[in-house]
């Protein structure tokens, strides 16, 4: 879960094509901060946690009200105008959504199930409130598995084969044939493909996200996506989680200390 807001912290200076599409930059910096990303990712865990083991709609009921009320909370965030639209709205319902919001919040759901029918389930959950086009839903649940099968040992060459398989992305252009063309898109299906392939060829933690930030784009949810598969797979360097955390307010580190405590 820091994996993912750590991305998000990192990329978000050079998001909208701000950077030069290079592995060479500051870490952190003055502008390092967290977006809607890091919100989302909270609100999600905090739900997730309180509703584990309930119903369906139960854990739906639970999402939408975490959502609601870390959104409300911070406003100011960055979130799409749709979604703006859902936070406000007496009656907030799926919106058919192909945005990459589902797959930039989901980590949670990727570390608190027990397998990956029951991960790939949750993750479906999360996105349904919002993102219930099926390219939403994909999205959520290949970066869920992602982050399942690599913190319980899979290599990358499995996680590859199981997202390609389940999911119909394509995983086989490499980052450099990425890299030139690629532009400011904010749907799972130009999102999700490119952050795993970060994470498959990054060689450590810092590594992948230098790797996705260097891709462009929306590269503060992009850099969330594959840093939630990079920290189950390789950890997080202590200095960089400590530099993160420094960086976000106390209630967000609440949920995190307590996402910390009962993930498996």
């Amino acid at each position: 879960m820091l994996g993912a807001m750590l991305g998000d912290m990192i990329g978000a200076p050079y998001e909208f094509d701000r950077g030069k599409k290079t592995k060479v930059f500051p870490l952190f910096g003055r502008y390092s901060e967290y977006t809607d990303d890091s919100v989302m990712t909270v609100a999600v865990a905090d739900a997730l946690m309180d509703s584990m083991g309930q119903s369906d709609d139960e854990i739906r009921a639970a999402l939408v009200a975490s959502m609601r009320k870390w959104g409300r909370r911070y406003r100011n965030a960055g979130y799409g105008g749709r979604f703006v639209g859902w936070l406000a709205s007496d009656d907030p319902r799926p919106y058919g959504s192909f945005g990459n919001g589902s797959a930039m919040r989901v980590s949670a759901a990727g570390w608190l199930c027990d397998t990956l029918e029951e991960t790939r389930h949750m993750a479906r959950l999360t996105a349904e409130v919002t993102h219930n086009h099926p390219e939403g839903i994909k999205g959520a649940e290949a970066t869920a598995c992602a982050i399942f099968l690599a913190r319980t040992g899979s290599g990358k060459e499995a996680i590859r084969a199981y997202v390609t398989r389940e999911f119909g992305y394509d995983l086989t252009r490499t980052c450099d044939e990425i890299r030139p063309t690629y532009r400011h898109v904010e749907t799972c299906q130009k999102t999700v493909p490119e952050a795993v392939t970060a994470f498959l060829e990054g060689s450590d933690f810092e590594d992948v996200i230098r790797t996705a930030v260097s891709l462009g784009g929306d590269c503060d949810t992009l850099t969330c996506i594959a840093g939630s598969i990079a920290e189950a797979f390789y950890g997080i360097p202590d200095e960089i989680a400590a530099e993160g955390r420094k960086r976000l307010p106390a209630d967000m580190l609440a949920v995190l200390d307590r996402f910390g405590t009962m993930r498996k």
